[in-house]
């Protein structure tokens, strides 16, 4: 199987950890050997409650005995769509009312970036420097990491960007400006947390202008960070909110959402501005839909900020400069990206999964899911710390 991976499937960088899985449950991974990997990653915040939750699992059966795709996105009428699109409304600021639903998170970007030239009738896009969006050319366009974009240009053009953060550079938020798309946390920056009231003051910028606030919650939504959508925690209401990863409880999903006003303007002039034939696909909004439920009307949100703090406790080391992050969505900076990879690789061996972000080599990711137990918690901190003493050691 493993020649076969490398042979046949597409790889996505030189060393891929290469696990052949067996199978998993809860908060483990188990390789064909039987071994079993404690996850910190939760395939990279998608996993918002373990693997094979029996709720999910019993809503994806119930779904698949009665149909799966009948028809593209749109045209017929399918429970699961539609009460998924209504518990998303509910759960998003009042005036954001009409839900979009798609195959990803990247290809909510895209969505939200058409929707808002569309409706500003502008073109100018505004990001943020080391921000990550997604990565089809449209997202990637609004990418502000030129190492990764450079090989791919042209991308489309009208993009500018400003640093997360820089209350100094709100000034290039002008009434040319159709969007301004941000991380609510920079991701693949480092779990960079917006201060001193900064994600506010965007927002006020972009109504004193006429542009449009697009928050992406793609890592930061689904409970990660204590509320349901991370802006909350930030004096923030967004006019567009995107979102993915952890909605479909490991089944792949996205969606943007804006107001009825807003959205209506891709129905017509021309009719079918954004159309996907899988997007809200009936057995995938089953699964979102019993995740979202499973959050909502649990204390999982509230427990994400627990366990924040318990792992804050326990992860107490000379090697550990600092840990970034709000929730169960932690980054531990180490000195340099060998250390950072060391840890990562040598906890692998120990069945610990952690796993590196995009663009801080410093940084290693703890994104467990939400369900992970304090006694998982200890386990994993005490392989991590026993990695960490023995590399200070040396």
């Amino acid at each position: 199987m493993k020649k076969d991976f490398f042979t046949y499937q597409a790889q996505t960088s030189p060393h891929p950890l290469s696990l052949e899985i067996s199978h998993a449950q809860g908060s483990y991974i188990f390789d064909k050997t039987g071994k079993e990997y404690l996850d910190f990653i939760a395939g990279v915040s998608a996993n918002s409650l373990g693997h094979n939750h029996p709720k999910v699992k019993k809503a994806i059966i119930n779904q698949l005995e009665k149909y799966t795709h009948v028809m593209v996105y749109g045209e017929f009428i399918q429970k699961p769509q539609v009460e998924l699109c209504k518990l998303l409304a509910q759960l998003s600021p009042d005036k954001l009312n009409s839900v979009y639903l798609t195959n990803s998170g990247t290809e909510a970007t895209e969505g939200a970036l058409k929707l808002a030239k569309r409706y500003t009738e502008r073109y100018e896009i505004i990001s943020c420097n080391n921000s990550y969006h997604g990565n089809t050319q449209g997202a990637m366009s609004v990418c502000g990491v030129e190492e990764q974009n450079s090989a791919f240009r042209p991308l489309i053009p009208g993009v500018s960007f400003i640093d997360f953060n820089d209350t100094s550079q709100l000034h290039k938020i002008t009434k040319n400006t159709a969007a301004v798309i941000i991380e609510t946390i920079q991701g693949g920056a480092g779990f960079i947390e917006p201060s001193n009231n900064y994600l506010h003051k965007v927002q006020k910028q972009c109504t004193k202008v006429g542009a449009l606030l697009i928050s992406d919650e793609i890592q930061t939504g689904t409970g990660r960070t204590g509320k349901f959508f991370g802006f909350e925690n930030y004096n923030c209401e967004p006019d567009i909110i995107v979102t993915g990863k952890g909605l479909g409880g490991g089944m792949p999903i996205g969606a943007f959402i804006a107001k009825d006003e807003v959205m209506a303007t891709l129905k017509e002039h021309p009719k079918l501005g954004h159309i996907t034939t899988f997007g809200g696909h009936p057995v995938i909004a089953a699964s979102a839909l019993a995740t979202i439920q499973e959050i909502t009307e649990s204390d999982l949100m509230n427990q994400s900020l627990e366990k924040e703090s318990y792992f804050r406790e326990l992860l107490q080391h000379k090697l550990i400069l600092e840990i970034r992050g709000k929730g169960l969505m932690l980054a531990i900076i180490v000195k340099d990206e060998q250390l950072a990879s060391d840890i990562i690789l040598t906890c692998l061996k120990k069945g610990l999964l952690l796993f590196w972000l995009l663009f801080e080599g410093k940084a290693i990711r703890i994104t467990p899911p939400l369900t992970i137990s304090k006694k998982e918690i200890e386990k994993g901190c005490k392989i991590l710390l026993s990695v960490l003493d023995k590399i200070a050691s040396v």
